[in-house]
């Protein structure tokens, strides 16, 4: 099973110098892949094109791009040169987003956002695998007045959606090539976001999905203190109601509790779990919330579950 981890240089005097340093730090310990967030900072797939490029043999992906405020065509031209600058280690990670930050940043109206991914998903599927496609949905037109290609970045690129609900891991399940969950624990990937998945790439004739569990941990003998900071920093997934409802589906009531927070141990004993769930692979956020000597010890145990 492949372990890796999202990173976050966001506080950095150059983001992207330090993100490279990270990442090459985290190949270094063993860890098979990177994942880079979207909001409005950097933009993931350049700062993964420029990881991979840097730091030959990692995995890279972003985790995720919204699909409000973005259209296929510039996505996928997004995805495709990030493609052949990693030589096939790049994957597309698409999300619904939130009406914050559709609303609050673009402008747009959160409104049927499981139709808008699955004609977002239709649309560029094909962008990505042939460099054309002509499709006219109720919310999105797309088409290819010129090809859309990069040399390099044949055969396409890997999709995965961050779905949780039950519309969206359809659809994911129907279009996509896997799911992203993010803080979603074993029992509700086990018991909802697998089975859900799985049985609609089955009835879609697709491959059995990757399930890329994106799990939050920290390595720390201060295991109060560090609550407390994980606890104000993830609190505001509660405010999202996808988030919610899946944070209930583990048996949690805070974002908090679905945290891994302790020793080595520990963090070995939460991916053994998230793997017996039905994970295929385990990225780890938040581990440098309480320090670089933390994140240290943290990757180094997840480096070794990743050999």
């Amino acid at each position: 099973m492949t372990v890796g981890l999202a990173l976050n240089a966001a506080d950095a005097a150059n983001q992207i110098d330090a993100t490279v340093d990270l990442a090459r730090e985290a190949a270094a310990a063993g860890l098979r892949s990177a994942w880079f967030g979207q909001t409005f900072g950097a933009d993931s797939p350049q700062l993964a094109a420029i990881v991979g490029r840097e730091v030959p043999g990692l995995q890279v992906g972003t985790s995720a791009i919204p699909v409000f405020g973005r259209h296929p065509l510039p996505v996928a031209s997004q995805a495709l040169t990030a493609q052949a600058a990693t030589h096939g280690r790049y994957h597309l990670g698409l999300a619904l987003g939130s009406k914050l930050l559709a609303e609050g940043g673009f402008g747009i109206p959160f409104e049927r956002p499981v139709a808008r991914l699955r004609e977002f998903l239709t649309a560029i599927r094909p962008l990505m695998e042939t460099g054309s496609t002509e499709f006219r949905g109720e919310l999105l037109s797309v088409g290819s007045p010129i090809p859309s290609r990069v040399a390099g970045a044949e055969g396409g690129v890997p999709l995965l959606v961050a779905a949780m609900g039950p519309q969206a891991l359809r659809v994911s399940g129907e279009l996509a090539d896997g799911v992203l969950p993010f803080l979603a624990g074993p029992r509700a990937l086990a018991e909802h976001i697998v089975p859900a998945v799985t049985r609609a790439a089955e009835e879609a004739g697709r491959p059995a999905p990757r399930i890329v569990a994106i799990a939050h941990g920290v390595v720390t003998d201060d295991v109060d203190g560090v609550r407390e900071t994980v606890a104000e920093q993830l609190a505001f997934y509660e405010r999202i109601p996808s988030y919610a409802r899946v944070i209930e589906l583990s048996g949690a009531r805070r974002a908090v509790d679905v945290s891994v927070i302790g020793d080595e141990s520990a963090l070995a004993a939460e991916v053994r779990r998230y793997r017996d769930a039905g994970a295929t692979e385990v990225v780890f956020s938040g581990t440098e919330l309480a320090g670089p000597a933390s994140r240290r010890r943290a990757w180094a145990v997840l480096g070794e579950l990743a050999g």
